[in-house]
């Protein structure tokens, strides 16, 4: 939660320096306060398609944020194979048996009142699972979430009601 926090500061500074119209983003962390003057419109984030290549990215969705925090994980671009077996590494690891494990949710981006909160929330999601993730989402109040996931059988995307109608046309 390193980055999430670290923009929460950065964002703090800035409203102590009278700011109110701002947008921070460090690697898939944002923090949106107030609009985009230049656009008088809400701040605008991408999310981005699984199965983007690492030098043309592509967005399967939009989201509108004002004065909200966003957060993003995913297991599609931070991976490693081994050279021996073949095997794929993902980078988010199972906090109970510390090993790298792959779920079945491909990708998180979740909307927290801080970017901390959201950046937290990503990491568990990915790490959970979409079943245990969608348990866990019944008992909070305030986080918002776009998942991608895959199976043996389907591919799909789980979103919340709250971040229904931040996506855009």
């Amino acid at each position: 939660i390193a980055k999430g926090y670290g923009i929460d500061r950065i964002g703090e500074y800035m409203a102590s320096q009278g700011i109110t119209d701002y947008l921070i983003e460090l690697g898939g962390e944002i923090l949106a306060r107030g609009i985009n003057i230049d656009k008088e419109s809400p701040w605008v984030a991408g999310i981005e398609t699984v199965d983007s290549e690492l030098n043309s990215r592509g967005f399967e969705a939009a989201v509108n944020l004002t004065d909200i925090a966003m957060a993003a994980s995913g297991n599609y671009r931070k991976f490693r194979v081994d050279t021996a077996t073949g095997k794929r590494y993902v980078h988010t690891l199972n906090p109970l048996t510390g090993s790298a494990e792959t779920s079945d949710v491909t990708s998180a981006a979740v909307l927290a009142t801080t970017c901390a909160e959201a950046d937290a929330y990503a990491t568990a999601f990915m790490a959970l699972g979409l079943q245990r993730s969608k348990a866990l989402l019944e008992a909070l109040d305030g986080i918002e979430v776009y998942l991608t996931y895959t199976s043996a059988d389907s591919t799909g995307v789980y979103i919340t009601e709250g971040f229904k109608p931040l996506l855009r046309d």
